[in-house]
């Protein structure tokens, strides 16, 4: 059960990691808004980043992995470092 939990929780993610991009695909259009906020468009692309590896964090869980394996991928190092810091080993 708890494994079906997981898989819908990173669904939701990735739904949420959608809507960014598409958010961040329309900004672009507008010239006023790129060239007024150009340096603060990477943040869309790494709040997409963090949905996508905890949704796979979440997903390798319900696959039966054990925390440290479900971590051990995850390639946004502040995410990584967190997660290990959350589970005592950072």
């Amino acid at each position: 059960m708890v494994g079906l939990l997981h898989n819908a929780i990173a669904d939701e993610l990735r739904h949420a990691r959608l809507m960014i991009e598409e958010l961040a695909a329309l900004l672009i259009t507008d010239e006023h808004f790129v060239e007024r906020y150009v340096d603060k468009l990477q943040t869309f692309d790494l709040l997409a980043q963090y949905a996508e590896e905890n949704a796979a964090i979440l997903e390798r869980l319900a696959n039966g992995l054990p925390s440290d394996e479900a971590i051990a991928p995850v390639r946004l190092t502040a995410v990584h470092d967190r997660l290990h810091a959350a589970l005592g080993r950072g």
